[in-house]
């Protein structure tokens, strides 16, 4: 059914270009509307942006765009109760790729642009925008995660979290982390190679869990979390207002101004540490990357593909990207947009950019999974599950919350 854009677009400039020739009006790229869901935040913005497109874009003059406003937290449900009725471009969270290709939601990226995407935005970004071996979103963000605040007056060197922790414990400062948080606690299982996602169909419903923490690679990951909360260092938490006699924390963009308050001119940030695990080996810590991706609907019509393929490649384009973060502080996904000098210049995006690359984008999880998550986290603070407790105990421990997250799957 689908076009190459590039074709399309070329065969639309000829006939422009003819047309201007002979006297007559811009040639006409058939005529439609287009409705575009956004974000109410970026509503006017985008309709600024689309002001540019469209004087860029004179054959596509019989189109009309309207922006509604839509969250990318609501705008996949929307799009899967009625796929019809739904915007024809539209931005939407990452965790919602699975649903809304299995609903016939998406169209794949057109080849061209998907070179373009792959080469210029990050690798986090364009994993959240791939389904199996195909792109089928255009990434607009990379900015939802967490990573190392610190004060450089008391951590040396934030590379190594053996090397973070002593520094807090000699400087008589705290060190925060959330380790009875099933988004947090990724950082270490995922770091050493365990694995737990889910799988749903167009309905949203969960059909399979891949799992393996119980195995030797979640047994190491478990260890040392147990290794980090027995530190007199250690303090459980994720959010800077409730801390106290901060050394260093795994927090997020959210809370950078407030950081900055608590460290003033010794302010510093980093993507998260490597450790060394029991077993002798050095893992990346790891966790959950969040992006924001931009989905275009498959179409009946090719002219009007076409045309939403290249809103949708303007719209998420460097210059766009960056233009958006100036206006709303959305971190860009794009290479060099992330090294321009304004999104260099805020730390805290910088060391998430870092950070996201060994990050996986956050999938479709039960709500059970975050209890059970917690109750786990609770258990190893608590000494429940110890450094005394065997290698056997701790497999056993993982291999029951293990049967327990695969049992969500009805």
């Amino acid at each position: 059914m689908k076009k190459k854009l590039v074709s399309v677009l070329m065969t639309a400039t000829v006939l422009a270009t003819l047309f201007t020739g002979c006297g007559s009006k811009k040639s006409e790229f058939g005529s439609g509307e287009v409705k575009v869901w956004v974000a109410d935040n970026v509503v006017d913005f985008t309709n600024t942006q689309i002001d540019e497109f469209k004087k860029a874009h004179p054959e596509f003059e019989g189109y009309t765009f309207n922006v509604e406003a839509t969250g990318e937290g609501d705008a996949a449900g929307n799009m899967i109760t009625d796929v019809k009725a739904g915007a024809d471009v539209f931005v939407f969270a990452q965790d919602q790729i699975a649903r809304l290709v299995s609903a016939g939601a998406l169209e794949e990226v057109e080849p061209e642009n998907a070179k373009k995407v792959k080469a210029e935005n990050d690798t986090g970004a364009v994993a959240a925008a791939t389904v199996g071996d195909k792109l089928y979103a255009y990434p607009i963000t990379s900015d939802n995660g967490y990573f190392l605040y610190y004060d450089k007056s008391v951590v040396k060197d934030p590379s190594t979290l053996e090397g973070i922790v002593a520094d807090c414990e000699a400087a008589g400062k705290n060190f925060y982390f959330e380790a009875n948080s099933g988004w947090y606690q990724t950082a270490f299982f995922f770091g050493t190679g365990a694995e737990l996602s889910y799988e749903t169909n167009d309905e949203g419903n969960f059909t399979k869990c891949n799992a393996s923490y119980a195995s030797p690679e979640g047994v190491v990951a478990l260890k040392e979390i147990i290794e980090l909360t027995s530190s007199k260092a250690f303090k459980n938490g994720s959010a800077i207002s409730n801390a106290t006699d901060v050394g260093a924390i795994v927090d997020g963009t959210w809370d950078a101004e407030a950081v900055k308050e608590v460290f003033g001119d010794n302010y510093a940030c980093a993507k998260l540490p490597s450790f060394e695990g029991a077993d002798g080996k050095t893992y990346q810590m790891s966790g959950f990357g969040g992006f924001k991706l931009l989905g275009v609907k498959p179409q009946e019509d090719e002219n009007k593909l076409a045309v939403c393929d290249a809103l949708a490649e303007f719209l998420s384009s460097e210059e766009v990207q960056l233009a958006r973060y100036e206006a709303v502080n959305w971190g860009p996904s794009n290479l060099k947009a992330q090294q321009s000098d304004v999104v260099k210049a805020d730390v805290a995006l910088s060391a998430l950019a870092d950070q996201l690359q060994y990050t996986i984008p956050q999938g479709q999880y039960p709500g059970e999974y975050w209890d059970l998550a917690k109750s786990l986290g609770d258990s190893v603070i608590a000494g429940e599950i110890s450094a005394a407790s065997s290698d056997d105990d701790l497999n056993k421990a993982l291999s029951d919350f293990q049967a327990t997250c695969e049992s969500y799957v009805k």
